[in-house]
């Protein structure tokens, strides 16, 4: 299964200082491919940098599967039909939609 890397970013992408901007943040996919990488809107609601867990089961409910915390910080995974969530600590960190 293919997964496209959710990505926030500002709505004007000319230069780094704008990826790092915390206003206006939209979410956008990164999809490598043979002409290199494209960013496309995304229609999968998908939870957002910076919920815990348990605003992520409020919201969408319980995950297919839990993959446990490894290395430090500890990484967690959850996974739902249509999209993984990576966790450091109890923090989203990424969203990733599987490629349809």
């Amino acid at each position: 299964m293919k997964y496209r890397i959710l990505l926030k970013v500002a709505a004007s992408c000319l230069g780094l200082a704008a990826l790092a901007a915390p206003w206006a943040p939209a979410v956008a996919d990164l999809v490598a491919d043979e002409h290199g990488i494209a960013v496309k809107q995304s229609d999968v609601p998908t939870p957002t940098r910076g919920m815990t867990m348990e605003q992520v089961s409020r919201k969408f409910g319980a995950p297919s599967t839990k993959i446990p915390a490894v290395g430090n910080p500890p990484i967690s995974r959850w996974q739902y039909p249509g999209f993984v969530v990576y966790f450091e600590s109890d923090y989203v960190i990424h969203s990733v939609v599987a490629d349809s």
